[in-house]
């Protein structure tokens, strides 16, 4: 018998120490690139490129470990993110700069992996605890990672943040190759070479969009990651602006949403998970979104802003668990690595497209306009997710686990 609760530290693990090394050089990218001279321009463009890249590569390596498995695509990844971090610190140019975050980005799916892996591991009633749980770990390793960076960076040595974040990629490397084993047993990896469903084809992803459960999830996912994404990139602009927050307050703003980021995904889905299923969960995270994104967008204090920030961790929480459930029981298990691979492409698509529609609302419509923006997102997600999602019967998708 499989020891599943070994597996799912050694993966909750691995997430964390990948957020952390993450988080621990991404507020400092900015002040590093100046260093090459970067304009704001080619700041921005540099903060896109992984984003952008991994908006191509995360399907590819779903798919990939659908085929062959989550292990030697979860090595391939992590070597990526090794060898980008190691580039990083090294960099002598902007070009190097860029280059190590467009590796990173093509090869870096490692979270939706981690997904997949959790799903392989997990039944149908366990799955979004789970995921929930690799929600907290995301959380976690992005409330100590900045502070650790802008810790090592005090000098101004930015190298020295993005050698430290290789040392955790090592690490990560030798937890999977010494200790994680293969989530998929032998006879499913060899079925699985021999089934066409499983063949790496852009068909065979179209094909998976085009069932009655699956398309609806990823839009929504879609929807829900615009006005959330919006959220994240502008909040540091909204609370300078609207409440005149300083840096220094606004990271520790920043750094209480994390810890409730934590509480909901690792405390709170277990309950939620309990007396509802995944569409409920999504319907209502997507009220409880519209409403906090609404308050938020109408903010009068740092006060009032504390209390909003709650339910609006909450809403995230819900739906960003509740969608990656959904998505893994919608399709054939060979599918599960791709189609979150997909989720994960358009929440890049979002980081692409987010910051810059934000940006613009702040400056040219008002402070309040990227949470109105948002409302409105997630008004229209309630609207389709009661028709397309919440009612959509179980036997309509191909494979109810």
């Amino acid at each position: 018998m499989r020891n599943m609760r070994r597996e799912l530290v050694l993966i909750l693990l691995f997430v964390f120490i990948d957020v952390l090394g993450f988080s621990l050089i991404l507020p400092l990218l900015p002040f590093y690139a100046e260093t090459f001279a970067a304009t704001p321009t080619t700041v921005g463009l540099l903060l896109g490129a992984n984003a952008l890249t991994q908006l191509i590569g995360a399907p590819i390596i779903g798919r990939l470990s659908d085929r062959y498995g989550r292990r030697p695509l979860l090595i391939l990844s992590i070597a990526g993110t090794l060898v980008g971090f190691i580039m990083l610190g090294l960099a002598n140019s902007l070009a190097m700069l860029f280059a190590s975050r467009i590796l990173d980005g093509f090869l870096g799916g490692n979270v939706s992996l981690a997904q997949a892996y959790i799903s392989d591991v997990t039944d149908s009633k366990e799955r979004a605890r789970g995921l929930g749980l690799i929600g907290a770990a995301f959380g976690l390793g992005f409330i100590i990672g900045p502070a650790l960076g802008g810790t090592l960076a005090r000098n101004g040595n930015y190298a020295l943040p993005a050698l430290v974040a290789s040392a955790f990629s090592f690490l990560n490397l030798l937890g999977v190759l010494l200790w994680l084993p293969e989530s998929l047993p032998p006879e499913e990896q060899a079925r699985r070479a021999a089934e066409p469903r499983a063949a790496f084809t852009a068909r065979a992803l179209w094909e998976a969009l085009q069932l009655p459960c699956v398309g609806p999830l990823l839009q929504s996912q879609l929807v829900f990651a615009l006005a959330f994404t919006t959220f994240e990139t502008i909040f540091s602009l909204f609370a300078q602006q609207r409440l005149a927050l300083n840096a220094q307050r606004t990271g520790y703003v920043l750094t209480y949403v994390g810890v409730l980021v934590v509480l909901v995904q690792g405390v709170g889905i277990r309950f939620l998970v309990r007396r509802f299923n995944d569409k409920q969960l999504v319907f209502g995270g997507a009220i409880l979104g519209l409403f906090s994104l609404l308050a938020w967008a109408l903010t009068p204090s740092l006060a009032v802003l504390l209390v909003v920030l709650a339910p609006l961790a909450l809403a995230s929480g819900v739906l960003r668990v509740s969608i990656s459930s959904a998505l893994t029981k919608s399709v054939w298990p060979e599918e599960v690595g791709g189609v979150l691979g997909l989720s994960a492409s358009l929440g890049s698509l979002a980081r692409v497209v987010s910051p810059t529609v934000g940006g613009f609302l702040l400056s040219q419509v008002g402070t309040a306009a990227p949470g109105i923006l948002g409302a409105l997102l997630m008004g229209w997600l309630i609207y389709y997710t009661r028709k397309r999602v919440l009612f959509v019967p179980d036997l309509q998708c191909p494979a109810p686990r």
